[in-house]
C-alpha cells in the first residue's frame, strides 16, 4: 500500500501525520479495544460515506463505544481531512478507540474519553495483470472470534491469514468455518455459478460489507440473479466465478483457488460487467 498523505485528525485537531503522538495507555494499543473504518475517496468526494457512518455506529453500540460524533461531525471532520490532503482519489482510515486511562483495566468498561485518529493514503490502483489474469488465493479455516461483524481493530488473526496467503504466493486468504464459506481475511467473496451471483448471509461470523451493499446495488441494477445463502466448501470449488469485495479493492475476479483454476481460469463475464459498472458509478459523484 503507498505511504500516508501528509496531514491527519487526531483529537479534532488537523496535524502534520509525523506529529501525532498517542499515550501508550490507549486501550487500542493495549487491548485493541477500539473500531475503525475505511472509505474509499473519488475525485475528493467520499464514496458513500452513509454505509461507512451507519457501520461505524453500528460497532461502537456492539462494544458500549461511545460515539463522539454525530453523522454530521464525522462527515465534516473527514471532509477537511480530505480538502487538506489534495482532494483526488486517496482513502480515509478512520480509528476510534475507547480512549486512555492511567493503569491498565480489564473491566469494568473505562469512562474515559474516547481518542479519534483518521489519516488518508493515495488510492492503491489496481494492476493491469489483476483486471486481465484475475487473482490467486488459498483457503483456511476461519480461527477468528465470534464477533467478526464488529469492525475491531483487534485483526491479528487476519494478519495471521493475509500472511499465510502471501507466503503462498495468493493474493487473499478465502476462509471455511463448518464446511461453510464466511469471507476472507480482509474481504468480502462472491460466488457465481449458472448465471447466479451467491453470497453468504450476514452473521455475527461475517463484517457487514459496504463494499458488498454497492456490489449487490449494481448487480439488481444490472438483472443480475443473486441469493444471499449458504455457500458449502463444494459449491466455492465448483465455481464459475469468484469475486473478492472491499474498499480498497472494488470488486477483483479471482481465477485460482489453492492452485486449481476458477471456472475457465479467466476473469469472467458477470464479474467484467459488475467491474465496469462499478468504475461508473464512482464517478458519477
Amino acid at each position: 500500500m503507498p505511504p500516508p498523505l501528509r496531514w491527519c485528525h487526531l483529537d479534532g485537531r488537523l496535524i502534520e501525520l509525523g506529529q501525532a503522538r498517542i499515550s501508550p495507555f490507549d486501550r487500542s494499543f493495549l487491548f485493541g479495544d477500539g473500531i475503525y473504518e475505511v472509505m474509499p475517496v473519488y475525485d475528493g468526494r467520499l464514496f458513500r460515506p452513509d454505509l461507512h457512518h451507519e457501520r461505524l455506529a453500528r460497532s461502537a453500540r456492539a462494544l458500549q463505544l461511545r460515539n463522539p460524533h454525530s453523522t454530521a461531525g464525522w462527515q465534516a471532520l473527514l471532509e477537511e481531512l480530505v480538502a487538506a490532503n489534495g482532494d483526488g482519489d486517496q482513502y480515509v482510515y478512520l480509528h476510534l478507540s475507547r480512549g486512555a486511562e492511567a493503569g491498565r483495566n480489564h473491566a469494568p468498561l473505562p469512562q474515559v474519553t474516547p481518542l479519534v485518529f483518521a489519516y488518508c493514503a493515495p488510492w492503491p490502483q489496481v494492476a493491469e495483470a489483476t483486471l486481465r489474469d484475475g487473482l490467486a488465493c488459498i483457503t483456511a479455516p476461519d480461527p477468528r472470534w465470534a464477533r467478526c461483524d464488529i469492525k475491531s481493530v483487534a485483526l491479528l488473526a487476519n494478519v495471521l491469514l493475509r500472511q499465510q496467503a502471501f507466503e503462498a504466493g495468493a493474493s487473499e486468504c478465502i476462509l471455511l468455518r463448518d464446511g461453510a464459506l464466511t469471507e476472507g481475511s480482509a474481504s468480502t467473496v462472491h460466488v457465481v455459478k449458472d448465471g447466479v451471483m451467491l453470497t453468504p448471509p450476514e452473521s455475527p461470523q461475517i463484517l457487514p460489507g459496504t463494499t458488498r451493499r454497492v456490489v449487490e446495488g449494481i448487480a439488481d441494477a444490472l438483472g443480475i440473479q443473486r441469493r444471499n445463502e449458504r455457500i458449502d466448501e463444494a459449491q466455492l470449488r465448483n465455481a464459475d466465478e469468484i469475486w473478492l469485495g472491499s474498499a480498497t479493492r472494488e470488486v477483483q475476479p479471482v481465477t485460482r483457488l489453492d492452485g486449481q483454476p476458477v471456472g475457465s481460469g479467466q476473469p469472467g463475464p458477470l464479474w467484467r460487467q459488475v467491474y465496469d459498472a462499478f468504475q461508473r458509478l464512482k464517478r458519477s459523484g
